[in-house]
């Protein structure tokens, strides 16, 4: 190894150089409120609602304070785990009577909120396996799943990584079973779906993550939930201000999960450069993608094992065009006895990598009392011991990227002939 590539780093994010190309812009937002001190709701994120709303050609965005709560909030609204008089009105003190776990369905390959919230509301997350291809939902997972289910109340599935899911299908299965889908899009802001429609275009509700990493990051924890159904959108509004339309009058029980106005100022300037900054991911997910064919990898669409004679690295499948993914995460996969040692390898030659996620939910400790364990969803248990996530963010540079991909070729390539 030369000294010049061991001296190349390359981090897995660096948000300073993203600062430093809007620096001004976002000085010039945050002093106006500096100077109003009004740092709560107010002009700023009624201003990031309507241009957050133009953006993804939706009727309704509701700011909150994280992307867990732009989960929780819709859960709520439907009144998802708990007795509908906790969310509809006065607490009911009859005697409770039985009933099933209200269940709702999400993937077990993805951040613990999908979960989390869940759990936070008194109803039973209920795990699904993955594509081995895509990552997301398995449509033949998610209908046993369905069938076994007892008082299955909603489906959420995720468009991880920035890759929308198959709402088509999973859109159907709801509507077999009479249930909402609230879909976790906390990666995914910019994607378009299989029509070629923004994702939070269409369908029911969407919650969305605007913490720092995310490609339309804040300076801090925030979110927003995404409808086009006024009713809806109302109530999660209500929910969000402890569950009042009106100060100090509540109809319903909900939290406080307010978006800040300096957040909401920082997330405006930022939006006027996602599309520019997720094409940028796109063009680096491209040299990635032929770097690594010009070694003999191919994509997650193959599987990994059975020896096809290539290069044991899979990058990411693509379901439609490239124009559908906005590459939140680059994540390749290579076999479980290779991954950790090539990720010491890469942080060894100051090279960013990640593992997204190393445990599926259904066997964290949290979870235990629901009764997962090792063998129940395969691709996802299999899938978390392969994959690493590469450096993707729009600032990068091609030499960079050619750097990071040349490096891991080499590295399978000497593994896989030591093998031999």
């Amino acid at each position: 190894m030369r000294v010049a590539e061991l001296s190349m780093n390359v981090p897995l994010l660096d948000l300073k150089a993203q600062y430093a190309t809007i620096r001004e812009e976002i000085e010039g937002a945050i002093a106006p409120l500096l100077e109003s001190q009004h740092f709560v709701l107010g002009p700023a994120v009624q201003k990031f609602e309507e241009k957050v709303s133009q953006f993804l050609g939706v009727r309704h965005a509701i700011g909150c304070a994280s992307g867990g709560d732009a989960l929780l909030l819709p859960l709520m609204a439907f009144s998802i785990g708990h007795d509908p008089h906790h969310t509809g009105g006065t607490v009911s003190t009859a005697t409770p009577r039985p009933v099933p776990l209200d269940e709702v369905i999400c993937p077990t390959f993805t951040f613990f909120a999908t979960a989390g919230t869940i759990a936070r509301t008194g109803a039973r997350p209920v795990f699904a396996d993955i594509d081995p291809a895509t990552y997301n939902l398995d449509i033949d997972s998610l209908r046993e799943k369905a069938e076994g289910c007892t008082n299955l109340k909603a489906i959420m599935p995720v468009h991880l990584y920035g890759q929308c899911a198959d709402m088509g299908a999973i859109q159907s299965v709801a509507d077999e079973y009479g249930v909402p889908v609230i879909e976790d899009a906390a990666q995914a802001i910019g994607a378009l779906d299989a029509d070629g429609s923004r994702i939070g275009s269409k369908g029911l509700v969407h919650g969305w993550s605007c913490y720092p990493t995310k490609n339309l990051g804040a300076f801090g924890d925030a979110g927003f939930v995404t409808t086009n159904d006024d009713a809806l959108a109302e109530k999660i509004r209500r929910l969000r201000v402890h569950g009042g339309k009106d100060r100090y009058y509540h109809d319903m029980i909900g939290m406080n999960s307010r978006l800040d106005a300096i957040q909401a100022a920082v997330l405006t300037v930022k939006l006027r450069h996602l599309d520019e900054w997720n094409t940028m991911r796109r063009r680096h997910a491209a040299t990635y993608d032929e770097v690594f064919t010009d070694g003999g990898a191919t994509s997650s669409a193959t599987p990994l094992s059975g020896g096809d004679g290539g290069l044991p690295l899979r990058f990411p499948h693509v379901s439609w065009t490239r124009e559908h993914h906005i590459y939140h995460q680059y994540v390749i996969r290579v076999p479980a006895e290779l991954r950790d040692d090539l990720r010491k390898h890469l942080t060894a030659r100051n090279i960013g990598n990640e593992v997204f996620y190393p445990l599926p939910l259904h066997m964290q400790q949290c979870f235990e009392h629901l009764g997962g364990g090792t063998g129940d969803l395969p691709n996802a248990e299999g899938i978390a011991k392969e994959v690493i996530a590469l450096p993707i963010y729009p600032e990068l540079t091609q030499g960079q990227i050619e750097h990071v991909a040349a490096t891991i070729i080499a590295f399978v390539n000497e593994r896989a002939a030591v093998a031999r």
